[in-house]
């Protein structure tokens, strides 16, 4: 497999409007994530999960790390946009935060922070009203404020992302 598509083995995020079916499917893969971010390295050993995928990426248990740092930042998001008026949200450096200490914690840790934190960030967003979703906060760098809906599918594109360059890392190497 191309580095290309080890790296965009889903394509790049396409924003899509919001529709009650996608709504629906979004909070089912919110919801299933953790399980398959889980599986994605399930019998990988030491070497294999610190490994990185591609020259200069990072490896599936960074990536597991970086997917609990990320699905903290985006549902700490959703709290601002939904408890307050347009928010301005603090952006995170992940090339910063996978290099600190918690990142050498077992990918068990951060597995299991993601299935609690992903089981409570579904039942935040379940039974939102269709005007909640359109809430929002500001991210200081753009122009434009960004809708708790595009918050969330991007965060779920992210995942499904980062699922499968592992899983896509896997297949090439026969693991």
């Amino acid at each position: 497999m191309s580095e290309t598509n080890l790296q965009y083995p889903i394509g790049t995020f396409e924003p899509k409007p919001f529709s009650n079916t996608l709504k629906e499917k979004m909070l089912s893969d919110l919801a299933a994530l953790p399980a398959l971010m889980e599986m994605a390295v399930k019998d990988l050993d030491e070497y294999q999960l610190n490994t990185p995928y591609r020259h200069g990426g990072w490896s599936p248990a960074q990536f597991v790390h970086h997917m609990a740092d990320s699905s903290i930042n985006y549902y700490t998001r959703c709290k601002f946009a939904l408890a307050q008026d347009n928010p301005t949200i603090t952006p995170f450096d992940q090339d910063a935060w996978i290099t600190l200490n918690d990142a050498a914690v077992p990918v068990n840790v951060s597995l299991t922070l993601l299935h609690a934190l992903h089981n409570k960030w579904e039942k935040l967003l379940t039974g939102l009203s269709d005007k909640d979703w359109m809430r929002t906060v500001v991210y200081p760098d753009r122009e434009k404020p960004v809708k708790l809906w595009n918050l969330v599918s991007v965060s779920v594109w992210h995942g499904k992302h980062h699922t499968q360059q592992i899983v896509a890392f896997r297949e090439s190497k026969n693991w």
